[in-house]
């Protein structure tokens, strides 16, 4: 029997085999070319979120992936699973325009820095240089450090003279004020060589708190590295920032401090990171700061 063109398979335009895919998933798709000539999604009106898309604002699928949340299709696959909540509220529309610089995002409940004009760094810092972006001693200041870049940058609290180890550096002014505000109560870690050995009972005064001129102070945890002799490494983690506090409390507990190197501020650890090198924080380190201070 002859075959009819009729009878003969049609081949199904992109757009149609999207749009037999999601009615498969039981929903009813709209389609439409993007301003970067892709075909975005919005799921139908019994799927549509209330947010308002913002009057030249960008695809939020877009605002993820510059963020380095992931790759652009990573993204939509994100925001279809509806783990993407624009101002508290669940987005499951690929074509959303949002406006990264006002509303805030979240990817499974954490923040990310959408913003394109926010920085955030990690500063190894050496001994004998200031925390400071200028002296008029001509001392070495982070500013010598991060040459062009320190113009907009300011540093998240302080780091003493002869200490070294990680510094936080950005812009942003509300993340600044929270990470260093006693309120939030940001853990800081610190490895110290003290005068060695280190008696047990030295863990239990510093843990329950250790008396001070200024009032007393406790670590929130503390264990010996290693013991050589007459020295020792130490690993104290507290969320106190009175000045010169690790080498008071080690000190007080008859441990005098020869060398202090911080190494984790928050969820944000030093790692092999240079004396005087800086690297920008991920997209997963910045939404962990948030969170720490409640942004």
């Amino acid at each position: 029997m002859a075959r009819h063109d009729s009878d003969r398979p049609t081949r199904l335009s992109q757009a149609e085999l999207a749009r037999a895919q999601a009615a498969a998933a039981g929903l009813h798709a709209e389609f439409g070319p993007d301003d970067d000539g892709e075909w975005a999604a919005a799921t139908g009106a019994g799927e549509r979120d209330s947010l308002t898309d913002e009057p030249g604002g960008v695809r939020l699928q877009k605002v993820l992936a510059a963020a380095g949340v992931g790759s652009r299709r990573h993204c939509e696959e994100l925001i279809g699973a509806g783990r993407v909540e624009v101002d508290g509220e669940v987005v499951r529309r690929f074509g959303a325009r949002v406006d990264p610089q006002r509303q805030v995002i979240r990817v499974d409940g954490r923040r990310i820095p959408a913003r394109g004009d926010l920085v955030y760094l990690a500063l190894n810092k050496p001994t004998g240089v200031l925390t400071a972006m200028s002296d008029n001693r001509g001392r070495t200041t982070m500013a010598d450090l991060l040459g062009n870049s320190s113009e907009r940058l300011f540093h998240v609290g302080r780091l003493d003279y002869d200490t070294e180890g990680l510094m936080l550096l950005t812009n942003d002014g509300e993340l600044a004020h929270r990470l260093t505000h006693p309120r939030f109560g940001v853990p800081k870690t610190y490895l110290a060589e003290v005068a060695g050995p280190v008696p047990r009972g030295v863990s239990h005064q510093l843990l329950t708190g250790i008396e001070l001129e200024d009032g007393v102070a406790s670590a929130d945890r503390f264990r010996v590295v290693e013991q050589v002799g007459e020295r020792a490494l130490v690993e104290i983690t507290l969320h106190e920032g009175r000045k010169h506090i690790v080498r008071r409390m080690l000190a007080a507990a008859g441990h005098p401090v020869t060398r202090l190197v911080r190494t984790q501020v928050g969820p944000v650890t030093l790692g092999s990171l240079r004396p005087g090198a800086t690297r920008p924080l991920s997209t997963r380190e910045v939404g962990e700061l948030y969170a720490a201070v409640g942004l």
